[in-house]
């Protein structure tokens, strides 16, 4: 699963004539509008689904496959997950990661002492909030700002931080 990404979830049905409407697990949902193809995990195998027609509704997306013409088709899929592979993936910046490549991450100090272990990410809006959890079993929120996240290692799962005064008791 490292090589594939969630976009969405069907939610829920969406008329008579096979359409479901997908609630957009990414950054971005107008990235849909550009997606050929997806893969649906049916928790027993992966359906690759061709893609015919992208409608926007508010906070949901409204998404016709290829071949599934009639709401008895499409309905088993309720609740099931859209992945794409990496390499569809939308193109990141400099600095830029994805929320899963973050987690497990092992957090080391600025001072080369082992911390703990990235094991959750808030989008709080203003910036990310990384949760970690210390050696001792406790819950530290990290600020994704430049004076407390130093560097973010991906290729090594390590992020090196530096431990703000009032941050741990």
């Amino acid at each position: 699963m490292d090589n594939l990404l969630r976009v969405g979830v069907i939610s829920s049905t969406h008329g008579i004539r096979g359409e479901v409407k997908v609630f957009p697990t990414t950054d971005d949902p107008n990235r849909f509008a550009n997606l050929k193809k997806v893969l649906l995990d049916t928790g027993k195998e992966q359906i690759e689904m061709e893609i015919t027609g992208v409608r926007f509704f508010k906070q949901m997306v409204i998404v016709k496959f290829k071949g599934y013409d009639n709401i008895n088709d499409i309905e088993k899929y309720k609740g099931k997950d859209l992945l794409i592979t990496r390499e569809n993936a939308v193109k990141l910046e400099e600095g830029e990661y994805f929320i899963f490549d973050l987690i497990g991450c092992s957090v080391v100090t600025d001072e080369g002492e082992d911390f703990g272990t990235l094991e959750e990410v808030l989008q709080t809006g203003a910036n990310d909030v990384y949760v970690v959890k210390t050696k001792e079993g406790k819950e530290v929120l990290l600020p994704n700002i430049e004076p407390c996240i130093l560097d973010v290692n991906i290729e090594e799962k390590k992020i090196t931080a530096h431990i703000m005064e009032g941050l741990v008791d």
